[in-house]
C-alpha cells in the first residue's frame, strides 16, 4: 500500500514538473499582452500612393523606416494606386461621404481644385497652424502651387519641373557651344545640330500638354479667368482670346514642318535622345536619374532650362508632381498621426534620400545641406540646373487651376496630335481645345453649384 501511494507521489510530481513550463508560458502571453495594452493599440494608415519604379522603392523604404523609429505606435501601409490619372480616377469613383479607403493620398497638382472642392480633405494650414510649424523651411516656390488664400491645402511630396536635356557631344560637332533658351533660337541652331551634329532629328518632343503649360507661364498668359483660377473658381477660357496658346502652336508646327522635331506620339521623346538620335528633348527634372543610366557611356548629358517662346518671354517654369492630402476622417487620433508621418516625409533627411532616390526636389530647404544630398549633387552636376531654374522661378509663376484640369490636359494633347497629323491648323486646334474645355469647365461648375 505504502509502494503504491509513494508511485502515485511520484507521478504526481512528474505531472506538475511537466506542466510548469506551460504555466510559465502561459504568464509570460499575459505579460506581453499586458504591456501591448499599456503602449496602446496600432494607429493603422493607409497612403495611396502613385509612385512606381525608383519612385515606389522611395515610398516602401520611407514607410518601413517610419514604421520602425515612430513611438507613437502608429503603422502605415503604403498601397499603389497605379499612375496619376488612373489614382484620381479611382479616388473620386470610390470616394463615399469621407470614406474613401484612405488616409493619406499622392495625388498629381491637376487634381489641386478638385481636392479642395472635393470636401474630403483636412488642408495642411490647420495642422500647420495648430503646431505652429515653420513653413517657411519648404521651398516658396513649391509650396505656392498648392497654397490658395494664403492656405495650403497640401503639402509638396514629389515636385519637379521640366528640363531641356541635350547632347553634348552632337553639339560640340555642331559648333553650338549653349543649349537654345527659346523655340526661336531652337530652330536656328536645328540645321547645324542634324547636318554638322549627325542628329536624325534636332529635338524629340512628346505630345505632352505640360510643355503647353509651361509657354503659357512663360509668356506670363492665364490659362483661364480668375487670376488663373487662383482668385476664384474659372468660368472661362483665356487661352484663345490672350494669343499664348496659339503662339506656342505655331511654334511647334513650324518645328515640325522643318523637319527639327517629328512626331514622336505620347510616349516617344525620351527614348530617341538616349539612343543618341535626337539631339535634344523634354523632360522632367525626376527623369535625370533615368537618363543618365540608360545613357552611360555613349554621350555626355547637359541640361538647361527649359525653353520659352519667345527671347522676351518675361516668366519662369511652374512645377509639376504631387503632393500629399490628408483624408478628413473625423478621427483626431488618426488625423495627428497622419501629421506625424507628413512630418516625417519631408524632413531634411528624409527629402535628401527621396532626392538621391528619385531625383525630385528636396521640398525641404534644410535637405540641401545634408550630406546625401551634396553628394548627388557632386555625382549628378546636371541637377543642379534644376535647383537654379526652380530658384530663379517665382511663385507668380506658379500655374492655372481649374476642377476640369485632368479632362483639359486630355484635349489638348489630342489636340495637337490633330495639329501635327495635318488635320487642323494651330489656329483651329486653339479653337477646338478652348470650345471643349471651355463646354467641360461648364458642365462641372452647373453640377458643382452651391
Amino acid at each position: 500500500m505504502k509502494r503504491s501511494m509513494k508511485k502515485q507521489f511520484i507521478s504526481l510530481l512528474l505531472c506538475i514538473t511537466m506542466l510548469l513550463p506551460i504555466f510559465s508560458a502561459c504568464s509570460t502571453d499575459a505579460t506581453s499582452e499586458s504591456k501591448g495594452d499599456e503602449k496602446g493599440d496600432k494607429i493603422e494608415l493607409t497612403f495611396w500612393h502613385s509612385m512606381g519604379g525608383n519612385g515606389g522603392e522611395g515610398v516602401d523604404h520611407l514607410v518601413k523606416k517610419f514604421n520602425e523609429e515612430n513611438d507613437q505606435n502608429i503603422h502605415v501601409k503604403a498601397v499603389y494606386q497605379g499612375e496619376y490619372d488612373d489614382a484620381l480616377t479611382k479616388l473620386r469613383s470610390s470616394a463615399s461621404g469621407k470614406d474613401v479607403g484612405a488616409d493619406l493620398v499622392q495625388v498629381f497638382e491637376l487634381g489641386t481644385s478638385y481636392m479642395i472642392d472635393s470636401g474630403l480633405i483636412k488642408p495642411m494650414q490647420e495642422f500647420i497652424d495648430v503646431e505652429g510649424y515653420d513653413i517657411s523651411q519648404i521651398e516658396p516656390n513649391l509650396a505656392a502651387y498648392y497654397t490658395i488664400d494664403g492656405k495650403l491645402n497640401s503639402m509638396p511630396f514629389n515636385s519637379s519641373t521640366p528640363l531641356l536635356y541635350y547632347n553634348k557631344d552632337i553639339f560640340e560637332k555642331a559648333g553650338i557651344k549653349e543649349a537654345p533658351s527659346s523655340l526661336e533660337e531652337l530652330k536656328e541652331v536645328a540645321p547645324a545640330l542634324m547636318e554638322e551634329g549627325g542628329a536624325e532629328m534636332a529635338i524629340s518632343m512628346s505630345i505632352y500638354g505640360w510643355w503647353l503649360d509651361q509657354w503659357m507661364n512663360k509668356q506670363g498668359l492665364d490659362m483661364w479667368n480668375n487670376e488663373n483660377g487662383r482668385a476664384g473658381k474659372p468660368t472661362e477660357v483665356s487661352f484663345d482670346d490672350n494669343g499664348g496658346m496659339e503662339k506656342a502652336l505655331t511654334a511647334w508646327k513650324d518645328l515640325y514642318d522643318e523637319g527639327y522635331a517629328p512626331n514622336v506620339g505620347r510616349k516617344g521623346g525620351t527614348p530617341e535622345f538616349v539612343s543618341g538620335k535626337s539631339a535634344m528633348t523634354f523632360a522632367s527634372t525626376a527623369s535625370l536619374t533615368q537618363i543618365l543610366d540608360e545613357v552611360g557611356e555613349k554621350f555626355e548629358v547637359g541640361t538647361a532650362y527649359f525653353p520659352a517662346v519667345s527671347e522676351d518671354d518675361p516668366q519662369g517654369v511652374s512645377i509639376g508632381g504631387a503632393s500629399l492630402y490628408a483624408i478628413d476622417s473625423g478621427d483626431e487620433e488618426k488625423m495627428n498621426a497622419v501629421w506625424e508621418f507628413v512630418k516625417f516625409l519631408i524632413s531634411p533627411e528624409s527629402q535628401a534620400y527621396w532626392n538621391q532616390q528619385t531625383g525630385y526636389f528636396p521640398i525641404t530647404t534644410a535637405a540641401q545641406e545634408e550630406k546625401v544630398f551634396k553628394d548627388n549633387i557632386a555625382e549628378k552636376p546636371q541637377f543642379q540646373t534644376a535647383i537654379d531654374q526652380l530658384h530663379d522661378s517665382n511663385p507668380e509663376s506658379q500655374g492655372a487651376l481649374s476642377p476640369v484640369y485632368q479632362e483639359s490636359r486630355q484635349i489638348m494633347e489630342s489636340e495637337v496630335e490633330n495639329m501635327l497629323n495635318g488635320n487642323v491648323t494651330p489656329k483651329q486646334a486653339t479653337k477646338n481645345m478652348a470650345e471643349q474645355i471651355q463646354a467641360a469647365m461648364e458642365n462641372y461648375n452647373l453640377a458643382n453649384k452651391k
